[in-house]
């Protein structure tokens, strides 16, 4: 699977990513990443309040009225200006939060490095995407592209420094997304115990 999508990305993915950075200019390819992580946050707010993280669901809760209103419908990211942190949260998160462990690593076709517990929580996931309720298909398919092209425009760095360390592509992928994920579900203090099985 790896290789079907290293070979959908060296054809399409790399290529539109690389045009939309050198034709987009900075600011407004910002203004996109913005919005998309605007929109992320409404999921984000309901997988801290299912993880009773209080602080952090108010915090959310602020950031996202913030930057739809102050920050011309989250075009601007006003909220960090304002010193109101992100706290990225997802429904696999929130199954790690409660115990559920990650269970072995696997690689998605089109959607790559996942876990078998993260792919259990996708379609909630996909569900609960503020994108994915927009009723017009044409509009919401557009959407869907341009946050593919933009996520992957800012990946175009990482994926030519991997590939000029000459590195095992699979066994470096592999160990940093589990290491990033298993960050992310312990909000950056991971236990030592490697057998807390999140």
């Amino acid at each position: 699977m790896t290789r079907f999508n290293d070979t959908v990305d060296e054809a399409v993915l790399e290529p539109v990513a690389t045009a939309y950075q050198n034709v987009v200019p900075s600011l407004v390819r910002q203004g996109v990443t913005n919005f998309f992580s605007n929109l992320g946050d409404i999921w984000s707010l309901a997988n801290n309040v299912a993880q009773l993280k209080l602080q952090n669901s108010a915090e959310t809760f602020m950031r996202l009225n913030v930057n739809t209103f102050f920050g011309l419908g989250g075009l601007l990211d006003v909220a960090s200006e304002a010193r109101l942190p992100r706290h990225e949260e997802d429904f696999g998160q929130t199954l790690g939060y409660w115990g559920v462990g990650a269970g072995p690593y696997v690689v998605l076709p089109l959607l790559g490095p996942s876990t078998l517990r993260d792919t259990i929580a996708r379609p909630l996931d996909m569900y609960g995407d503020a994108q994915g309720h927009i009723h017009d298909i044409a509009w919401r398919n557009s959407l869907a592209g341009l946050r593919v092209v933009d996520t992957r425009s800012r990946y175009l760095g990482a994926t030519r420094l991997l590939d000029e360390a000459a590195l095992d592509k699979y066994s470096f992928t592999r160990d940093a997304f589990l290491q990033r994920r298993r960050n992310q579900v312990y909000d950056g203090n991971p236990p030592d115990d490697d057998n807390a099985g999140k």
